[in-house]
């Protein structure tokens, strides 16, 4: 807003200063002088530009591009496909495809100076253009490689005004923010085109956090040797031209005292806010406008010249901004909406992904539980049958003597007794996946878990000529663990009856290591773990079928099950019991005959000495 720049007589309207930039505001429309100083600034700005552009055999230009856009860039439109009528093109031209028709016909490259047509003046260039020969040895285009000092398309004072001139580059810059829905492209081109077209030193697009009060700079284009401010948040309150910017668009309860604005002439109902900043004692003159779509205020574009009120803003300048970002809010709209609608479907696709593996766990689940109960029937029948049987012929009088009749009775209770252990591990697990199973923990001897293992496992083992043996670490004391001494003899007889169970040949050694690594637990803090190992040369089990063995009620297939016997749920309890003692249990195999490794951990007591 013009009001904002410095009064005729020197004095400021509102004396208010940003404590963190020192910004002051001043009161009175810019001057015919200004607009002057302003357009010989532009005309004395200046570049050396590289080009790269090719031109068929008849002179027309194929392809263009530049290292820097002082307006050659956004007009390739107006150059790609033109010969002596393009905006960029050789003086004299007949006499610059005479050079084109020598290199046709030499195929020999050529390094000269000539002078090119930019927007009503000429420039200077030192171009080198070399053939492009095909295979057939005939030129199909010419390639150019140039540098020139051009001036900035807005700063050349012939040809077309400045207004003219600002409309001429508006279609490209707003078709280049428009051709996106990436919300970060279209701030950078918004910098980018402003900071290319206009003679400033520094252009920011700033994002709107309206309930957070604050703005941040998202995308900037600075001159040479100037800072970067991308990513700076600015307070709000602290900012009063940039709330007057915002008002200017709508009304916003940002805007209430007490925290004034600058003053606002009533007959000027422009969008851009202009002031004063003094940043490290430096002057800075400031154009300020808001951008947004249906009311809804979405960005800031902040330019900045060094200097003070002699290099102010020109109506032609404040007009350009005013027309750009309404392109701008447009684009932002768009990319913001768009990027709802994406996340959205992301969410959608997440809620759909989780639904579906939702159903096929259920399905899963559902199909894992008729596996077992399957598998189930067949091992509760077995023993019952035999309980059955037994009884049945003593009843029947078939026992022909009492030796024979006790033992029936005695296979009778083995079968009633495997049918209680079958019955034990289901509930269980019933009781721990329901989160009943109180586990109580205590110091125990490990020394005495072992020995009742022993006691109880050996002769099986020996049965089956199988090795078993129990390898503790030398210590000059008992080790004592902080467990439950039920709970860890479960785990152990299940990990061991498995090893043997699924052994043949060889045999299954248990060892142990001490892990120093706190933990605390049930209100006690054990100094480490022990790391209980059992290894058997059995069976084994293939590596994809490995991540099944902890699921409950799933086996990892019914043939083992039916050959082998049991539940199935041996390595699912003890990883469950394992877990509420304050450990982690671990498979191990590397595939099928090749045995497996079972490790779990349990707290330490007391540190031994080793």
């Amino acid at each position: 807003m013009m009001s904002s720049l410095p009064s005729s007589d020197g004095g400021p309207v509102n004396s208010e200063y940003n404590a963190k930039y020192g910004v002051k505001y001043s009161a009175n429309s810019p001057t015919r002088d200004r607009k002057n100083q302003s357009l010989m600034a532009e005309e004395c700005t200046s570049r050396v530009i590289n080009l790269w552009f090719s031109h068929g055999i008849s002179g027309e230009f194929l392809s263009f591009y530049s290292d820097d856009a002082v307006g050659l860039n956004q007009q390739v439109n107006q150059i790609v496909g033109q010969r002596e009528h393009a905006l960029f093109r050789p003086v004299n031209f007949p006499a610059y495809q005479q050079v084109i028709d020598r290199i046709v016909l030499t195929r020999q490259a050529e390094q000269l100076e000539w002078p090119f047509w930019w927007n009503g003046s000429q420039v200077n260039t030192q171009v080198t253009l070399n053939p492009i020969v095909l295979p057939n040895d005939q030129v199909q285009s010419i390639f150019v490689q140039g540098q020139g000092q051009f001036q900035a398309l807005l700063a050349v004072p012939s040809g077309l005004n400045v207004v003219d001139r600002y409309h001429l580059l508006l279609a490209p810059i707003s078709w280049n923010i428009r051709r996106t829905l990436d919300l970060k492209t279209i701030w950078q081109q918004t910098v980018d085109g402003l900071g290319t077209t206009l003679v400033i030193d520094r252009c920011s697009i700033y994002s709107l956090d309206e309930p957070a009060g604050k703005v941040t700079i998202e995308a900037e284009f600075c001159s040479e040797n100037q800072e970067t401010w991308k990513g700076r948040d600015e307070r709000l309150e602290d900012q009063p031209t940039l709330r007057a910017a915002i008002t200017r668009l709508r009304p916003s309860p940002l805007l209430d005292e007490p925290h004034p604005i600058p003053e606002l002439e009533e007959d000027d109902d422009r969008c851009v806010m202009t002031d004063i900043v003094e940043i490290d004692g430096i002057a800075h003159t400031r154009m300020v406008v808001a951008t947004g779509y249906q009311d809804e205020v979405n960005a800031l574009i902040v330019l900045w010249r060094l200097g003070g009120g002699n290099l102010g803003w020109n109506d032609s300048e404040l007009g350009f901004l005013e027309e750009l970002a309404d392109q701008v809010g447009t684009a932002i709209a768009h990319a913001e909406l768009f990027n709802k609608s994406e996340e959205l479907n992301k969410i959608l696709v997440r809620k759909q992904e989780a639904l579906e593996n939702a159903i096929n766990k259920a399905e899963e689940t559902s199909r894992l539980k008729t596996e077992f109960l399957a598998n189930m029937s067949h091992e509760l029948r077995t023993p019952l049958n035999g309980m059955i049987g037994f009884l049945k012929l003593i009843l029947d009088g078939m026992a022909d003597d009492p030796e024979e009749q006790q033992e029936f009775l005695e296979e009778s209770m083995k079968s009633a007794e495997h049918l209680l252990e079958l019955i034990n591990e289901i509930l269980d697990l019933a009781k721990i996946e329901a989160g009943k199973a109180q586990i109580d923990l205590i110091p125990l001897d490990f020394r005495e878990v072992l020995d009742q293992l022993l006691r109880s496992q050996r002769n099986s083992a020996e049965r089956k000529n199988l090795t078993f043996e129990v390898q503790m670490p030398q210590t000059r004391d008992a080790v004592i663990l902080y467990t439950n001494y039920q709970r860890l003899y479960q785990v152990l007889l299940n990990l061991v009856s498995n090893a043997i169970k699924f052994t043949h040949e060889g045999g299954l050694t248990i060892t142990t290591e001490f892990v120093r690594r706190k933990i605390t637990i049930q209100n006690h803090e054990c100094p480490g773990m022990m790391m209980v190992r059992v290894a058997d040369t059995g069976i084994g089990v293939s590596l994809e079928k490995q991540d099944r063995l902890f699921r409950s009620f799933s086996q990892i297939d019914g043939s083992t099950t039916r050959r082998y016997g049991g539940t199935g749920l041996g390595l699912a309890i003890s990883q469950a019991l394992v877990s509420a003692m304050g450990g982690e249990v671990h498979f191990y195999s590397m595939g099928e005959g090749l045995g497996s490794t079972v490790t779990f951990t349990i707290p330490l007591f007391q540190e031994p000495i080793v």
